[in-house]
């Protein structure tokens, strides 16, 4: 997505009517182009309030997240499938473009060893389902690397570029964020 765009997280972490009216509200008083919305309750996000201040006030979003223990699509998978296709439901219903982050797992994630070809598979597999849906949806889904600290899975750009390629899906892209990759 180009332009500039801006975390929701600046002005609120609860993506209620407030919060949202907050955040679009400071995002066009920066003059941003696009805001990254975090998902952490999807099924509790108003989208009809949400897409209409940002049809309102012209402003573009994608969704983001980081997938719950209880979904880790590493070793859980079906949890994952079902938890990403709430949030790919939500983010269509709002009219954002794309959900986005740790969307193969949680931020905290840690075995202490290195990720297993099961996990990668499984990941993979989350991923293609998501992906179908996703593009029913219109909806691109973004794989975020993330520093070592935050998630063992996928930390670098190759890694993410690998499992890119490994789902195969028209409608993934690599989403690189400097200040997680630290």
């Amino acid at each position: 997505m180009h332009g500039f765009g801006v975390h929701t997280s600046m002005w609120t972490m609860n993506w209620d009517r407030a919060g949202a009216e907050k955040a679009i509200a400071a995002s066009v008083k920066y003059g941003m182009d696009f805001i990254e919305i975090a998902l952490l309750n999807a099924p509790a996000v108003d989208a009809a309030h949400t897409r209409a201040l940002l049809e309102k006030h012209n402003l573009r979003a994608v969704c983001s997240l980081g997938l719950p223990e209880r979904a880790w699509a590493s070793v859980r998978p079906d949890a994952a499938i079902e938890h990403l296709k709430v949030a790919i439901d939500k983010t269509a219903e709002m009219g954002a473009l794309a959900l986005s982050g740790v969307i193969f797992g949680g931020i905290g994630e840690r075995t202490g060893v290195p990720p297993t070809e099961k996990e990668y598979d499984n990941i993979a597999h989350v991923l293609t389902v998501a992906a179908k849906h996703a593009q029913t949806r219109g909806i691109e889904l973004g794989i975020e690397a993330v520093n070592r600290y935050e998630n063992h899975l996928i930390n670098t750009g190759a890694q993410a570029v690998w499992m890119l390629e490994k789902v195969g899906a028209d409608n993934i892209f690599v989403h690189l964020d400097t200040y997680h990759m630290n």
